[in-house]
């Protein structure tokens, strides 16, 4: 059997007081229910929490260290309905966040910002992953919003732009394109060596390179997933790569970037993605953030 929570309210009045008569007035009730609920507590847990005579009551070393919890117990019950209304309100809560390799140098501080800023009560988790490991966790409730790549089921997902930046070509420093008058063309690009993004597990910056751009795949050195590492491999000078403007916010050594024309502008999407049917009410707070946020408020449009 548990002891109750006017048992705990009673202990505390007694052991503050140490007189069960101020403790029983304190409390508004007479003396001999009071020494029955501290009578009943005892037995409950099975020590003495008092010692108690004729003419003193002392707290004994476990009644000294019960104390203690019981009065963050009771801090705890009344901060209860309070705690409760704020997470109800989306004041406060927990929002686990998916997020892609890139958008950790584009959008994500700025974002997280915005939200601490906007609900300091609300505890942000972050997990980094490819766009459709984040559409499965949303699915299944592990996480709540995604930085994510088009596209996406609008049935299920809602979503806002967070950034539109252009398609751009990175070139090792002192490259010919690198100081041309205008965009590369075709077959300019089909001369160089290329370092590509895998098509299974950078699978949207693969579709819009060949989507866009004449891509020889007999030209290609290097197959990678991370823009880092292909932006690494062109300092390197092992070919030249397609990338988002916002890899110039890597600062690698060695890379000159390249704009690709009409072609390249605003061709790279990433979106804040969320399940339509969440319960959660901090995500909701977070959502009504983003679709108040101006277009270009986290970077909506990103040009060389």
């Amino acid at each position: 059997m548990d002891f109750t929570l006017d048992q705990v309210r009673c202990f505390i009045a007694v052991a503050e007081e140490l007189h069960f008569g101020r403790a029983a007035e304190r409390l508004r009730m007479t003396q001999p229910p009071l020494s029955r609920q501290i009578q009943r507590l005892e037995a409950l847990l099975g020590v003495s929490l008092l010692d108690r005579d004729n003419r003193r009551v002392a707290l004994t070393e476990a009644g000294h260290a019960f104390l203690r919890e019981s009065r963050e117990i009771m801090a705890a019950v009344e901060r209860a309905p309070s705690t409760a209304r704020e997470v109800a309100a989306g004041r406060s809560g927990i929002v686990r966040i998916g997020f892609t390799a890139a958008s950790g140098y584009s959008v994500l501080g700025p974002l997280l910002n915005l939200i601490s800023d906007a609900l300091p009560r609300v505890r942000i988790e972050l997990e980094e992953l490819v766009t459709g490991q984040q559409m499965t966790a949303i699915e299944n409730g592990s996480l709540d919003l995604g930085l994510a790549r088009p596209p996406f089921d609008v049935k299920e997902f809602g979503s806002r732009l967070l950034l539109a930046e252009d398609l751009v070509l990175a070139v090792p420093f002192g490259h010919p394109l690198a100081h041309a008058e205008k965009p590369p063309t075709a077959a300019q690009l089909q001369q160089e060596p290329l370092v590509m993004h895998s098509p299974t597990r950078a699978r949207y910056f693969y579709d819009l390179a060949v989507r866009m751009l004449p891509v020889d795949h007999g030209r290609v050195e290097h197959v990678v997933s991370q823009i880092a590492t292909m932006v690494a491999l062109v300092g390197a000078g092992r070919g030249i790569a397609f990338v988002p403007a916002s890899a110039r916010l890597l600062g690698i050594h060695g890379v000159s970037y390249v704009g690709l024309g009409d072609v390249g502008r605003d061709a790279v999407q990433l979106h804040a993605i969320w399940n339509r049917a969440s319960g959660n009410p901090a995500l909701q707070r977070v959502v009504e953030l983003l679709r108040e946020l101006p277009d270009d408020a986290l970077g909506a449009s990103n040009h060389p």
